[in-house]
């Protein structure tokens, strides 16, 4: 682990050899297919020393049906924070992503929808992404329009570009002065105002405000307090959810459980918002998917943390061209979230370089 214990070096490049070969093949590695690399420069028996050694300490498992060893949990994550050589991604894959985010109507949220699908495209996995910049926006507008009969849609934006609306059904049809001097009201005493402001004594406060007129508008100051509360929670959000279900590796059920658990994911997500965070699925009860990996990192605006955007793939992801894009699209979104120019450009180490 990183910060942590090492095994030796020789341990670690056998460690390494079997995580790459289980990445490529899915099939239990044995010693005398490593032996028979030159670069090992030992014998099998050296080998299978090493092999019981670190099964010992819990980086290897053994299958009972085979001699080969096959990378536990614990191994995988120690291949990725301390042997894995991440590959750069070259000109032409940079010049793609960026073109696809290019293609988002400039607000957070399609920012983050944007980045989520080309994870997902150019990953082949499910890109999954949590957004809390809504925290630390602002309203800047609140309007109330006519649906029908009774009905009205009480809209509220947000400084970040959120747009968050709520059906809210009368006990009369307001007038238009109701309506102007309810919109004019909400916009003097909430524009500007933090969403982390908008508790349960601040909607109390605008209550006493409005005075004679809170009894019939009731509904509608519900719905503000309501949908500044949906502002402020976390949602996890899954793009490629066809890319698990295509996956051989992933028994069905597993997919459809996680697909409806998601929202239990914020946490394990928010954790990555000091560097990469890679959980598997299975170990501890972390996520739905038993076989499956979760790779996350955390994005930020003006400098504070705004979310997280990773992608949910097989175990037997290749770690060394996945992650470098994950680091690339939440360094990218960070920019564009936070519109600045005085930040160093992305991908200028390794953009002349093609994958292998």
């Amino acid at each position: 682990m990183k910060g942590g214990e090492r095994v030796d070096q020789r341990s670690e490049k056998i460690l390494a050899a079997i995580v790459d070969e289980f990445i490529r093949t899915g099939e239990p590695v044995g010693s005398k297919a490593l032996a028979a690399r030159p670069e090992m420069g030992v014998s099998s028996a050296t080998i299978r020393n090493h092999m019981a050694a670190l099964e010992q300490e819990g980086y290897l498992d053994h299958p009972h049906t085979s001699a080969g060893r096959v990378p536990t949990y614990k191994g995988f994550q120690y291949y990725v924070e301390n042997l894995m050589s991440p590959e750069p991604i070259n000109a032409e894959k940079i010049g793609e992503i960026d073109r696809m985010l290019d293609s988002s109507v400039g607000s957070d949220e399609s920012i983050i929808e944007c980045a989520s699908t080309a994870l997902a495209e150019i990953t082949k996995c499910a890109a999954v992404s949590t957004n809390h910049a809504s925290k630390y926006s602002v309203i800047s507008k609140v309007d109330v329009v006519p649906a029908g009969r009774r009905m009205y849609v009480l809209l509220m934006i947000t400084s970040n570009g959120t747009i968050k609306n709520k059906v809210c059904r009368m006990e009369f049809d307001l007038t238009d002065e109701q309506m102007s001097g309810f919109t004019e009201f909400m916009n003097d005493h909430l524009k500007g105002v933090n969403l982390e402001e908008m508790s349960e004594e601040y909607i109390s406060g605008l209550a006493s405000a409005l005075g004679s007129y809170m009894l019939s508008l009731a509904p509608l100051l519900h719905a503000v307090y309501e949908l500044s509360e949906e502002m402020m929670r976390d949602s996890v959000e899954v793009k490629g959810e066809a890319n698990l279900l295509a996956c051989a590796e992933f028994p069905t059920n597993d997919v459809l459980k996680f697909i409806e658990r998601k929202s239990e994911l914020s946490d394990l997500l928010n954790d990555a918002l000091s560097g990469i965070n890679i959980r598997f699925g299975g170990e501890n009860g972390t996520f739905a998917i038993s076989n499956g990996a979760m790779i996350s990192a955390g994005y930020y605006k003006d400098g504070k943390p705004a979310g997280t955007l990773g992608i949910v793939g097989p175990m037997r992801l290749d770690y060394r061209k996945v992650i470098p894009y994950i680091e690339y699209l939440s360094k990218k979104v960070t920019i564009m979230l936070s519109e600045s120019d005085n930040l160093p450009p992305l991908g200028s180490e390794g953009d002349d370089k093609d994958d292998e």
